[in-house]
């Protein structure tokens, strides 16, 4: 079979899933562009500001899609390409899309505030602030590992160092021609293209080396920046000029598959386990953001919410920007269904899942006539962009819950005081766990933990409509679902690294299922009580 039909067929059904789901989910949801949206009633310029689609979706998008439905896909591909796919597509349209959407939709009905206000209302402030604090926790160990990821990379390809940092000028010179001067968007769209790729190539021409160390320190100074300046002025731009890359990359390697169309060589499934572990529930987890991701709804329900101009847009960005996700996912999954069962394995054991993506994708670039080399160059550089994109909103996102966490009932904008000290928290926090390598040690939960929140964000979502009068099973189904794989997930792991002497994280897994059950319990009895 040519992997051109799976890229066909994805399309179709996230096509459909676009035209035909969402429109359905966008009713359930009650969608109404009358409403006054929290952007406009509380418009600061700093969090909150009514945004255009096109550079909002650029800015989500380039949130959510950091290294995960890369890395996730691949390594899932050791059960066999099969499963990956289906969960890639249908979790896509039935889960990612509804989890995504709904998190912008409570964030819009609730003042902006992320999912722990709804379930602070429906299942009292004890569950707020157990979801801020795991929340909290999660986003400021992917600050510390993605600050260390992205400073090895800046060290192991220095052209990437100085195009990311021209990026950040860039971004600066966008956002005061659009916001301050007035240019038009297409216009500045534009210029912001061709400063893109003049980056790339002054990259190229003057690579900037620079110790690890240094490199670290340099991006725990940017996200701090990131994270108390206008959204408008650095992180908006620079996302939306982002996502061009990203763009270019999902368009190339489309192309590149229809023409080039390798033959599907790895095989479909190849049993209920392997050396990683049972096939359920740890392909669902180790699949991660290209189906669902509880990431997102902290984005969703934190910066997106607050730039949203029109109701509207949450099915245009939310479910939207999940798919376009889900897509790169099968693109990374097709960049190794080309190898044999064994060839995929040296290759992953060899040169790691970035890299094995980067080398698949620049064999599709060359049946463009672009050159293997360059081809993968650009892949690394769209990769490594994304993470940095990961970093700097995970900051703003975590400086968002610890506001929330500590505010006064009714209060909703930042102040300027707030902003740095919670900022300065969170950089504290992370840089503490980047140089001491804690955050090693801690990572092989993060996946069950990021699928963790998206169960509960469902689960949130469920009481809210369900408190609401509206129907629910839309949300609920998928909730159930992923409460069942995050609950068996984090209990294998209990199991594992007890019997293997990983004390911490055995507290660490236990607790996430305490937290789990609790929240669990509290919604069932709510449940109970309204019927």
């Amino acid at each position: 079979m040519s992997s051109r039909i799976l890229i066909i067929v994805a399309l179709a059904i996230l096509g459909a899933g676009f035209f035909i789901y969402s429109s359905l989910v966008s009713r359930w949801f009650e969608v109404d562009d009358r409403r006054r949206t929290p952007a406009e009633r509380f418009r600061d310029g700093l969090d909150f500001m009514p945004t255009s689609t096109p550079i909002l979706f650029g800015h989500h998008f380039a949130s959510i899609a950091g290294a995960g439905p890369i890395v996730g896909p691949i390594l899932a591909a050791s059960y066999g390409w099969l499963g990956v796919f289906l969960w890639l597509v249908l979790g896509a349209v039935f889960a990612g899309g509804v989890h995504d959407m709904g998190s912008i939709m409570a964030s819009l009905r609730h003042d902006g505030r992320s999912i722990g206000e709804i379930l602070r209302q429906y299942l009292g402030p004890q569950a707020q602030k157990l979801f801020l604090l795991f929340a909290t926790a999660t986003l400021i160990l992917v600050v510390a590992a993605f600050d260390v990821i992205v400073a090895k990379t800046f060290v192991a390809s220095p052209p990437v160092a100085t195009a990311s940092v021209l990026f950040l000028v860039l971004a600066l010179v966008f956002g005061i021609l659009y916001y301050r001067v007035g240019l038009p968007l297409p216009l500045i769209t534009v210029f912001g293209l061709c400063g893109l790729a003049a980056s790339i190539f002054l990259g190229f021409k003057f690579p900037l080396r620079l110790p690890e160390i240094y490199w670290r320190l340099l991006l725990f100074i940017y996200v701090f920046l990131a994270s108390v300046l206008p959204i408008w002025l650095l992180l908006q731009p620079r996302d939306y000029l982002n996502a061009f890359l990203l763009y270019a990359l999902l368009f190339g390697a489309f192309l590149g598959l229809l023409i080039g169309a390798p033959e599907v060589r790895l095989p479909a499934f190849t049993g209920f386990t392997n050396e990683i572990g049972p096939f359920f529930p740890l392909l669902f987890v180790i699949t991660s953001c290209g189906a669902i991701s509880g990431f997102h709804s902290l984005v969703g329900s934190g910066t997106t919410a607050r730039q949203v101009a029109r109701e509207s847009q949450a099915r245009y960005v939310g479910y939207g920007a999940m798919l376009l996700e889900g897509l790169l996912g099968v693109i990374s999954l097709c960049a190794v269904v080309g190898l044999s069962l064994a060839d995929y394995k040296g290759l992953l054991k060899t040169q790691g899942p970035i890299t094995t993506f980067a080398t698949g994708v620049a064999g599709f670039f060359a049946s463009l006539g672009i050159p293997v080399e360059k081809g993968k160059a650009f892949a690394a550089l769209a990769v490594s962009a994304f993470a940095l994109t990961s970093l700097d909103t995970a900051t703003r996102v975590s400086r968002f819950m610890l506001e929330e966490l500590f505010a006064r009932e009714g209060e909703h904008v930042s102040t300027s005081r707030s902003r740095v000290v919670f900022t300065l928290v969170v950089v504290g926090l992370s840089a503490a766990l980047a140089f001491s390598g804690a955050w090693q040690k801690i990572w092989p939960l993060m996946g069950s933990a990021n699928q963790l929140l998206a169960a509960l964000a469902l689960l949130s979502l469920t009481v809210w409509l369900m408190a609401t009068g509206r129907p629910f099973a839309f949300v609920s189904l998928p909730a159930i679902f992923m409460l069942a794989v995050t609950l068996t997930a984090l209990a294998i792991l209990f199991r594992k690294n007890l019997g293997s002497g990983h004390l911490l994280l055995s507290v660490l897994a236990l607790g996430l299922l305490a937290l789990t059950v609790f929240l669990l319990v509290v919604s069932v009895r709510k449940f109970l009580e309204r019927r």
